[in-house]
């Protein structure tokens, strides 16, 4: 199958959409499909206000369909409600071509988060945006469940996966950044922003050192009032790896994410997760592999109890082949008719 996806986050971005889609992308093309993706770098493009590490792109609609006309996909997907999603959207309407969405961030609750604004007002936006989707795509079934009471149907499931070749199972060395930290290290990893919620854990008033991986906007203020928390930016492969096997907790503070992949990361490295019962956590963490409570410091000490490989076997249980599954099987019941006026003059080799 030819499929197109449209997405306003790629590389050189670092988030869980990014992610997502590429990885989502190797195990199709791995299976034998073909992905082309539309992302802001094949256009000019400029830095979106107060996260200059997102690019928008200056792009129309007709420029993203050329694009599209000249692949020919069996399917198209619009990953995000950015620019180029806006413009794809506007292209397949006018067009008469069959296109699936994804919901795979808390788009009202971080603009509420940053304007002060009541998230309800932007609930209107996204029922607009995927109203006219064949169907939109979502990770856990807290969130399917919010999105049928917002008014955004139907719906699909296409979970996430652990990259096993960058978060494996054998023992690395411990960080050099971990040399003298107080036990128990407890670990964050994500973006250093308002909307994750970060002060809860920097405030929790459990024993040990506090350990924040990632970078943000919030960083330098937070680094500032939290002096004893040690920051150690961002990392990737062997040394995220290892940031992750030698944390005796994982904490995750946020309370606006749609799944956390870092969730399943910290999991399938063998370390046991708290948090707070709302979405996202609620879907993956069981007693058996950290703790959930309203009270995070009460949820960080409970996890540490838990039984590292019995945390590493239910991580690794999600598998980016099986999203990828997921996600195909979604797109393959809404494909494009080739037929399409769209598609005129375009060779079906194309």
């Amino acid at each position: 199958m030819k499929i197109t996806i449209v997405t306003d986050a790629w590389a050189p971005q670092v988030n869980g959409v990014v992610r997502t889609l590429h990885s989502v992308r190797g195990e199709l093309e791995r299976g034998g499909d073909k992905v082309d993706v539309i992302s802001p770098d094949l256009f000019p493009n400029c830095a979106c206000p107060s996260y200059p590490e997102i690019r928008l792109a200056l792009a129309w609609s007709g420029q993203v369909g050329a694009r599209i006309r000249r692949f020919r996909p069996d399917a198209i997907h619009i990953a995000t409600e950015g620019p180029l999603g806006l413009a794809a959207r506007r292209w397949c309407q006018r067009k008469g071509l069959p296109f699936t969405t994804a919901y795979h961030t808390q788009f009202p609750d971080y603009v509420s988060a940053r304007t002060g604004l009541p998230a309800r007002w932007f609930w209107r936006f996204e029922r607009w945006f995927h109203g006219p989707a064949r169907a939109t795509l979502a990770a856990t079934p807290s969130l399917r469940t919010q999105l049928t009471r917002e008014g955004v149907t139907p719906l699909l499931p296409f979970g996430r996966g652990v990259d096993f070749r960058a978060f494996p199972e054998t023992r690395l060395p411990c960080p050099a950044a971990y040399d003298g930290a107080e036990g128990p290290v407890q670990l964050y990893v994500g973006r250093i922003a308002i909307e994750k919620n970060l002060e809860a854990f920097l405030h929790t008033e459990t024993p040990g050192t506090k350990i924040l991986v990632g970078d943000g906007p919030a960083k330098v203020d937070l680094m500032r009032r939290y002096p004893r928390a040690r920051f150690l930016g961002p990392l990737h492969g062997p040394a995220l790896a290892a940031a992750y096997q030698h944390a005796d907790v994982f904490v995750f503070p946020s309370r606006t994410d749609t799944f956390g992949m870092v969730i399943i990361e910290a999991l399938a490295c063998g370390t046991p997760v708290a948090a707070y019962p709302v979405q996202g956590p609620i879907d993956l963490v069981t007693p058996d592999v950290g703790a959930l409570s309203e009270d995070l410091a009460e949820a960080t000490m409970a996890a540490l109890t838990r039984n590292r490989k019995t945390c590493m076997a239910y991580g690794r249980s999600f598998t980016w082949g099986k999203a990828a599954f997921e996600f195909r099987s979604a797109l393959a019941r809404f494909t494009t008719d080739q037929r399409n006026a769209a598609f005129e003059g375009i060779p079906v080799a194309a």
